[in-house]
């Protein structure tokens, strides 16, 4: 009994140790950010907030910031305007070529991430968009479309299509119908999909390093500089910032699938009415 009670906790204790893995790296960035070292020290010879000041005051950092969040915010947009049509085109019609188009969109996944860099490059510097926001936000946008493009089919192939039969059935057009019955059965995997879009151009350094430029530098590509250059223990601030804000993106997605199961088990207590 005492065997297979271990074999069954054995999937448990990989998961926990693969978790305490990947979070130790942040029990030792945290306390970096609020030393008092002048350079990289663990454990700090003390605690305060005076790299925070010189982030939050620092224009070097804070540009670099802002442009992170507008060609993030542009591509989360324009990627859910293009993988949203393309997810529903690939899962729900059959098409001559539709593993080609299946492989061309997976593409920028497959694809080495200097080899990417290397090919915008050559194309947004032809069209006069290196150094640009616009150019930034184009790049990203390839790039982050093979993840939501994943999310979505995924999502779809799990709805029940017979909601939206019943809603025109009922006398609702296909823009009624998508909008009050299948973008709100779907609001999960959409909101996933858009964070991971937000999140795949917010981290992203290789690109940025080729394309972005003087005025269209990003976050991450301000890190690698500093981090080669001086070694700034605002990177340990600017860090631990980023990873406050991948756990709130992480409890935001979660919220509408926790609110969907929440409504699902109150009608399943309540049953059927009369």
């Amino acid at each position: 009994m005492s065997e297979v009670r271990l074999r069954d906790r054995i999937p448990t204790l990989a998961a926990i140790l693969v978790a305490l893995f990947l979070f130790l790296p942040i029990l030792i960035v945290v306390p970096m950010s609020f030393s008092t070292a002048v350079s990289f020290q663990f454990p700090p010879p003390g605690y305060s907030m005076g790299y925070y000041r010189a982030y939050f005051s620092d224009p070097t950092w804070l540009a670099p910031t802002a442009n992170s969040f507008i060609v993030a915010t542009a591509t989360m947009v324009l990627t859910m305007l293009l993988s949203v049509p393309a997810a529903f085109a690939y899962v729900r019609k059959r098409f001559v070529g539709r593993t080609a188009v299946n492989l061309l969109i997976m593409l920028p996944l497959i694809v080495p991430p200097v080899v990417s860099a290397l090919a915008f490059y050559g194309y947004l510097g032809r069209a006069g968009l290196t150094g640009t926001l616009p150019g930034m936000v184009m790049a990203h946008v390839s790039l982050a479309i093979p993840v939501s493009f994943l999310v979505l089919c995924a999502t779809l192939k799990g709805f029940d299509r017979n909601l939206e039969r019943a809603a025109m059935i009922s006398g609702a057009g296909p823009v009624r119908t998508f909008f009050l019955v299948t973008m709100p059965t779907l609001r999960s995997g959409m909101v996933t999909a858009s964070m991971f879009a937000f999140l795949a151009s917010f981290n992203e350094a290789v690109v940025a390093i080729f394309i972005s430029g003087r005025d269209a530098g990003t976050l991450p590509r301000k890190m690698f500089e500093s981090i080669q250059l001086d070694a700034d223990p605002v990177i340990a601030v600017v860090s631990t910032l980023l990873i406050g804000g991948v756990l709130l993106g992480v409890v935001v997605s979660s919220m509408p699938r926790r609110r969907s199961q929440s409504r699902t088990a109150a009608v399943s207590l309540r049953g059927p009415g009369p």
